[in-house]
């Protein structure tokens, strides 16, 4: 597998991924969620934050997802990049928060897999960053 495809990859995974938790997720109560919560707005609930951070977290991680998802068909050089770091650093205040709220690290490890796949994009794309596109 040349890096491309695994940059198509990556892009793939995390940007289903984030729009999966977020969109269609988001209500349901899952292993992963912090402290005692049932949703993602009781995860906000639990670390003390306030609902504006629900709300652009989540706008954050929606609009990253799409354009790590729209950056494989359409060339986005400098969007790309800049999505996959802002992923970075909301999972690192992810794993931050689960840290926070003494979760058992099972928890963190969505945010730790989103986190070194977000760094692989920025890491492949280090050399120019073009963008994984599936048309040439």
């Amino acid at each position: 597998m040349n890096s491309s495809w695994l940059l198509i990859l990556l892009q793939a995974v995390v940007g289903l991924g984030l729009l999966n938790v977020w969109l269609l997720r988001a209500r349901s109560s899952t292993a992963y969620r912090g402290g005692d919560a049932d949703s993602l707005r009781g995860e906000f609930r639990a670390y003390g934050l306030p609902v504006a951070a629900f709300w652009i977290v989540g706008g954050l991680k929606i609009a990253a997802g799409l354009v790590l998802l729209v950056g494989i068909v359409f060339p986005l050089p400098g969007l790309v990049p800049v999505a996959a770091g802002i992923v970075v650093v909301l999972m690192m205040g992810a794993i931050g928060m689960h840290l926070k709220v003494g979760d058992p690290p099972v928890r963190s490890l969505p945010a730790v897999l989103m986190l070194l796949m977000s760094a692989g994009i920025l890491l492949l794309g280090v050399d120019g960053f073009t963008g994984a596109t599936m048309v040439r």
